[in-house]
């Protein structure tokens, strides 16, 4: 038998990271989540934070989750089944619903959980789900959490879905699973082949909207809004941790599914419910979203001008269908001189984060950069300036 804590002490890359002094992970924050923060005691501007709205720092959304603690407590210590039910939550989850002209929705933990918590109990021994292949981690590990087979199909190539459904038995169940804004690429869903190939073959659609909701569609919607396919569209996953700038997430579908989901998901069963501050912080930030469709808007054109602004700088984004995005992927191709390159912003006052394996694939390592509606036109500039600067001296 050999030693189960051998694979520890394998030479990995976080260890030759270590020892040149480019470890891009675990920087210590100071100061609040904005566009520009104190990070191990100096001033960065942060273009790594999906906080998209800019609301971590909203008055009104601090204040909820402020008054929901000193009312509420600081947990709920029990899940949702037995002791952990406030009529908070379910505040949230009925005005959820209706901004995303569904049914019903059911809240989770976290993101992470929520989808490990959807498939799982929706795919069973004999049915089977499909993948885009750069789905979300948490998609995979919801899969092998199930029971059922998995398949996958290449990034956003409809023809490929197609052969796959094709393999698909008859008296077999299927759930089509895509990203909606895929989180590395920051490119956007073929929704309206996916849903059309669905209901040719009879298959169900999901949409792990995490990067979605509060960034495209009517008043930030979503995928499934932004191609007018609600209806087409099964099943939604979101976050709170994103755009509605606190922690948990949520699945919105039909009543019957939705039923089925918070009395069969064990991730969801087993598990502690979202804390009052927490839930109070997400449900005043979906109202301020509400209230403020113009905070969309403002992200949108901030991603159309970070995107003209590197372009005229020369420097390599990764293609995207989706130029109102505000994730911007920039290529620097390889492990260590993307860690060289991540490690040379920070010091002048640039976060990024750095895209790696599997995240990527082979050569193809980026520099992800993501932006808020709070950013200011001046402060794009100084980053872009730096990240030009940079990315001179390495050459790309």
């Amino acid at each position: 038998m050999i030693d189960l804590f051998e694979k520890c002490s394998k030479p990995k890359l976080s260890d030759q990271a270590k020892e040149l002094g480019i470890y891009p992970y675990f920087h210590a924050l100071e100061s609040k989540q904005d566009t520009e923060v104190i990070m191990e005691g100096k001033r960065r501007i942060m273009l790594g934070s999906n906080n998209y709205l800019g609301l971590t720092t909203d008055p009104e959304v601090i204040e909820a989750g402020v008054q929901a603690y000193m009312d509420l407590g600081s947990g709920c210590s029990g899940s949702r089944f037995l002791n952990g039910t406030l009529r908070l939550h379910l505040e949230l989850e009925a005005e959820l619903a209706k901004f995303l002209h569904k049914d019903d929705v059911m809240t989770f933990s976290t993101g992470f959980q929520s989808n490990l918590g959807i498939i799982s109990a929706i795919v069973g021994p004999k049915d089977y789900v499909i993948m885009d292949r750069e789905n979300h981690a948490s998609l995979y590990d919801g899969c092998r959490l199930s029971y059922g087979q998995m398949l996958r199909f290449r990034h956003n190539d409809m023809a490929d879905l197609e052969k796959k459904l094709q393999k698909v038995p008859e008296n077999c169940g299927c759930l089509i699973v895509t990203d909606g804004v895929f989180s590395m690429g920051g490119d956007i869903a073929n929704l309206p082949e996916i849903c059309r190939l669905a209901r040719q073959y009879g298959a169900r659609v999901m949409v792990d909207d995490a990067h979605g909701l509060g960034v495209l569609g009517d008043g930030g919607r979503g995928t499934a809004s932004y191609y007018g396919l609600e209806d087409a569209v099964d099943i939604y996953m979101g976050t709170f941790s994103k755009s509605l700038a606190s922690l948990g997430g949520y699945m919105a579908a039909s009543g019957q599914v939705t039923d089925f989901v918070r009395h069969s998901s064990r991730p969801f069963i087993f598990s502690a419910s979202i804390p009052p501050a927490n839930c109070a912080a997400a449900l005043a930030a979906l109202r301020k979203l509400e209230a403020h469709p113009e905070l969309v808007t403002k992200l949108q054109e901030n991603a159309l001008y970070m995107r003209r602004r590197l372009a005229e700088r020369n420097i390599k984004m990764r293609p995207s269908n989706g130029d109102i995005i505000p994730i911007i992927p920039i290529y620097t191709y390889e492990e260590i001189p993307t860690l060289t390159i991540a490690k040379d912003l920070y010091e002048n006052g640039v976060y990024v984060n750095s895209s790696l394996p599997p995240a990527t694939a082979p050569h193809e390592c980026l520099l992800r950069t993501s932006l808020m509606a709070s950013h200011t036109h001046e402060l794009i500039d100084e980053a872009v300036g730096v990240i030009a600067e940079v990315l001179g001296r390495y050459e790309l």
